[in-house]
């Protein structure tokens, strides 16, 4: 693969699988199926613009499969969007479902745009035309969408009163990652940021590294980044890097991920942190630390640069962070991948609570939730190093192994309809 020519994200998911896959006695018919999506939907809308004007968007819901359950998964706004990426999520959604231990399927949503330059009212009218354009998937008992990449519970809950004023009465349960007054649930801004840290901690035992001064670089310094980031300082770590698309700041001594955090938020970046030395995106990924959280995009670690990652730790925060040809040489050199399907999955478990909740009318303290998500995470970790340890294999296979078997006994279960 050309290192200058960005992976296909589709590729890399299809290839993750195919090498999970190759460990598992999988009958033919149900691994190729696997490899596919099961639905696909296209849909070009027009939004009107603030001055009058009409532009029409495209927008993608792909569902990978439902053998499990309802399809889950988050919709994301960004000038990047593609069918292919959004097949590799849909797809990575299933697995960490079902790595999760979750009655789900995976399903992805997202719109080719750019939210950073679009008015609150031209995202709302966006929003609403999106949602009704793939309510026709759309369903609480068939899928259910969620934040991602530039979307969060403003978003999810207009699509949850648009879908509520088609059907005549407000359902709840067809979106998660919703505000708290129209059912969303205590604990979910934090899930996925808390599962990366429940994860990591997890990872340092293992490894025999102190938590206390462990040294943690951040990419994306988003709800995920900047959560992990100072939960993890909370229980005894140094921040020593942190990032977002505009840059990274360095400081070796340490930075208080809480007021860096206060700072992106008051001047819109982390760049120009006080005390603090500027470093790119690219810089960061090669820092010296304990602990790497690529918690940006896909294809951060490649085979161009893996070779110079310093971590002994690479837990992912993003989804499809690292390539395969990335993995296989942070294995030789013996680096510990937490794979995204076991290290992120904090937001869907907390989705599944949350979808849990709408449907019951009946809600959890905050206490219960964080206490019931640490729980999964750690067991779910555990499990995962166990059928690493037993096969020989990396973390991010040994995850497949467990995710994509299953799935694959749940179709061998039900049959092939008719």
């Amino acid at each position: 693969m050309n290192d200058r020519v960005k992976p296909n994200p589709w590729d890399v998911a299809r290839e993750q699988f195919d090498r999970a896959a190759s460990y598992l006695d999988l009958d033919p018919g149900i691994r190729e199926m696997l490899r596919h999506p099961q639905r696909e939907l296209t849909v070009y809308f027009p939004v009107q613009m603030d001055d009058g004007s009409v532009r029409v968007f495209t927008g993608y819901r792909v569902h990978h499969n439902t053998a499990l359950g309802p399809s889950k998964g988050g919709i994301r706004y960004h000038p990047a969007v593609t069918l292919d990426e959004v097949r590799a999520l849909a797809m990575w959604m299933t697995w960490k479902c079902a790595v999760a231990g979750l009655p789900y399927g995976g399903a992805k949503g997202g719109v080719v745009c750019n939210p950073k330059e679009m008015s609150e009212k031209e995202l709302e009218n966006l929003t609403r035309r999106y949602a009704t354009e793939i309510s026709i998937l759309m369903h609480p008992e068939g899928d259910i969408p969620a934040p991602d990449v530039n979307t969060n519970p403003q978003i999810m809950a207009w699509i949850m009163d648009t879908y509520s004023m088609h059907r005549g009465f407000t359902t709840p349960a067809v979106v998660t990652g919703k505000p708290l007054e129209v059912g969303g649930s205590k604990g979910r801004v934090e899930a996925t940021g808390r599962g990366v840290m429940v994860t990591t901690l997890e990872a340092l035992r293992v490894l025999d590294i102190p938590v206390k001064g462990a040294r943690v670089v951040v990419q994306g310094y988003g709800n995920v980044g900047a959560v992990a980031a100072y939960l993890l300082q909370d229980a005894g770590a140094r921040i020593v890097a942190v990032s977002d698309s505009r840059g990274g700041i360095y400081n070796p001594k340490g930075l208080d991920a809480r007021d860096v955090l206060r700072h992106k938020r008051e001047t819109g970046s982390v760049v120009e942190y006080p005390g603090a030395e500027f470093v790119s995106n690219e810089e960061l990924l090669e820092l010296p630390c304990d602990v790497l959280i690529p918690a940006a995009l896909e294809n951060q670690i490649t085979r161009a640069n893996a070779d110079r990652v310093q971590a002994r730790i690479v837990a992912e925060g993003a989804n499809g962070p690292t390539t395969p040809e990335a993995d296989d040489i942070l294995a030789e050199r013996g680096v510990f991948v937490i794979p995204d399907i076991l290290c992120n999955a904090g937001g869907v478990i907390v989705s599944y609570f949350e979808w849990v909740q709408d449907l019951q009318h009946f809600f959890w303290s905050e206490e219960e939730i964080n206490q019931r998500l640490s729980k999964l995470m750690r067991e779910n970790f555990r499990a995962v190093l166990a059928v690493s340890r037993e096969r020989d294999v990396t973390m991010r296979t040994a995850a497949y192994i467990r995710a994509i078997d299953r799935v694959a006994r749940a179709i061998a279960i039900r049959g092939i309809y008719p």
